[in-house]
């Protein structure tokens, strides 16, 4: 699994744990709910982490609680 996509599961994951769609996330959040859904559906390119920071912000956890998760355990190299 690569990076984006166990971002991807991961935002996912957080929405249905705590029962928020993505269009509420993006308004608690203050992003576009198409920057998310991108993200999502594996189209945005690079997810960049100020993105993922305002993610987070909105579900009102750290960055360090979003990547302690075992799915950042076991991602591929991505070196190319």
């Amino acid at each position: 699994m690569n990076t984006k996509k166990a971002v991807a599961i991961r935002i996912l994951q957080i929405c249905n744990d705590k029962e928020i769609t993505i269009n509420a996330l993006a308004n608690l959040c203050g992003i576009s709910p198409s920057t998310i859904y991108s993200m999502i559906n594996n189209k945005s390119k690079n997810p960049g982490i100020v993105t993922i920071k305002k993610i987070c912000d909105g579900f009102e956890i750290t960055l360090g609680e979003f990547f302690s998760h075992d799915i950042f355990n076991s991602l591929e190299q991505e070196i190319s």
